[in-house]
């Protein structure tokens, strides 16, 4: 690469998203895995995946809404631990981060097609039998967790990967548009579950789930369109672990994995602490619906943001505001107005975190890979996932819950985040000292 293709403000050149050379040359030799930028066609597939992560990734995002239930209604004659019952929603995480691994690559080779029939049955399925759920942490570890996991890793990452086939200048922004989804998804379900809860039950509002889960899948099978390669898939090129010979990819993947160990306990923890530290407050009911819309105009300019100046030039400040809110505005916080600023601040910085990360391992990743190197990556963060929330409900024990008993948990997360920020900034370096260069 020229220098003045690595110093440029200007748009880096095609090949700088290849990794080596020989890659470079294939995709030279195979013209086919060029991919048109934009069109009609294009923006249906964003508007189907956002649909997709709206009601998988989405339901995902609400677990905040179950968190507090499960500690304080289903599960509480059980004396089940906080740091238990947040393993049946990192379950679903760390299933969906491991497992979507694969069902990326397999949409490469084959499309969407069966992957969101099979995904959105099973997810409806999985809310159908949460229905008739006793107070059982087993029947919950398996239905929530690990099936409705397994569903939702079969259409989440297909969903990213199809858009990537379609986009390269605008990919970023058009990743940023689909992940709003799942901030859109989990403000609506938060609040779906938090209103109807109370008024209809919680076997009804997850059967009237299911059936919201059943319309947005269909829509999105109509509208998106997919450009497999058909190529047969092996089982050892599900993941694409030569990723990891490239420093700035392995770099970057201990940045991720930092920011998913403590990126997903504000929304598993931050309803509770809001009941238990100001019991009676209206506030905990619509304190994750809010931090979740926060998060969604946060994602689509993140996106733009990223690709006008680099999705790792914004990564690095995003990751270290989002650890200095929690050492400061949480942790000092002196009344609820604190908190509710601190939700806002934090879902929006957070939440241009998801759609820059995978677009910056698309920036280093050849075309045809994009679904097997995006995998492998997020099958190391499936484990960050896994055991985030837990080491926070760990930290906070479940005895009394007084603002002091989640001390831990803050400070473990705003450390978590400040170490990530450094890491990717590490990253950034990686790729040139030139902070003004666009990575």
């Amino acid at each position: 690469m020229s220098e003045q293709q690595s110093t440029s403000l200007g748009r880096p050149q095609r090949d700088i998203q290849y990794s080596t050379d020989s890659e470079a040359s294939y995709a030279k030799e195979n013209p086919e895995v060029e991919r048109l930028e934009g069109g009609t066609d294009a923006w249906l597939t964003v508007v189907g995946s956002f649909l997709i992560y709206y009601s998988s990734y989405g339901v995902l995002n609400s677990f905040g809404f179950f968190q507090d239930y499960y500690e304080n209604d289903l599960l509480k004659s059980t004396s089940t631990s906080p740091a238990t019952i947040s393993f049946i929603g990192t379950l679903q995480i760390a299933t969906m981060n491991a497992v979507g691994s694969i069902s990326g690559a397999l949409c490469d080779a084959y499309g969407i097609k069966y992957l969101y029939i099979f995904s959105g049955l099973g997810t409806a399925g999985s809310f159908l039998a949460l229905s008739f759920c006793k107070p059982v942490v087993s029947q919950l570890f398996l239905g929530q967790g690990l099936f409705m996991g397994l569903s939702i890793a079969m259409a989440v990452q297909p969903a990213y990967t199809v858009v990537g086939q379609h986009f390269e200048k605008k990919r970023a922004l058009a990743g940023g548009i689909i992940c709003a989804g799942s901030a859109a998804g989990g403000l609506c379900f938060s609040l779906m579950f938090a209103t109807l809860n109370p008024l209809l039950g919680f076997p009804t509002t997850m059967r009237i789930a299911a059936l919201k889960v059943l319309v947005c899948f269909s829509i999105a099978l109509k509208i998106s369109k997919s450009k497999p390669t058909g190529k047969k898939v092996k089982f050892s090129t599900l993941l694409d672990f030569r990723g990891f010979l490239d420093y700035r990819y392995a770099v970057l993947a201990a940045g991720a994995w930092l920011t998913y160990l403590g990126l997903w306990i504000p929304g598993y923890h931050i309803r509770s602490y809001t009941s238990s530290v100001y019991p009676g407050s209206a506030v905990g009911k619509y304190i994750i619906p809010l931090m979740n819309s926060c998060g969604i105009p946060a994602m689509i300019i993140g996106g733009f943001l990223g690709d006008q100046f680099g999705c790792l030039n914004i990564l690095c400040p995003m990751a270290f505001a989002a650890g200095l809110l929690c050492l400061s505005l949480w942790l000092l916080a002196p009344a609820i107005s604190a908190l509710v600023l601190f939700a806002c601040f934090f879902g929006f910085t957070s939440g241009a975190l998801v759609p820059l990360m995978s677009a910056a391992v698309s920036q280093i990743t050849p075309s045809q890979k994009i679904g097997a190197r995006i995998g492998a990556f997020y099958s190391l963060v499936a484990v960050a996932s896994l055991v985030g929330p837990p080491i926070g409900g760990a930290l906070v024990g479940s005895g009394s819950k007084t603002k002091e008993a989640y001390r831990g948990l803050i400070v473990f997360l705003g450390a978590t985040m400040l170490a990530a920020s450094l890491v990717l900034f590490a990253g950034r370096l990686l790729h040139g000292k030139n902070l003004r260069a666009r990575w």
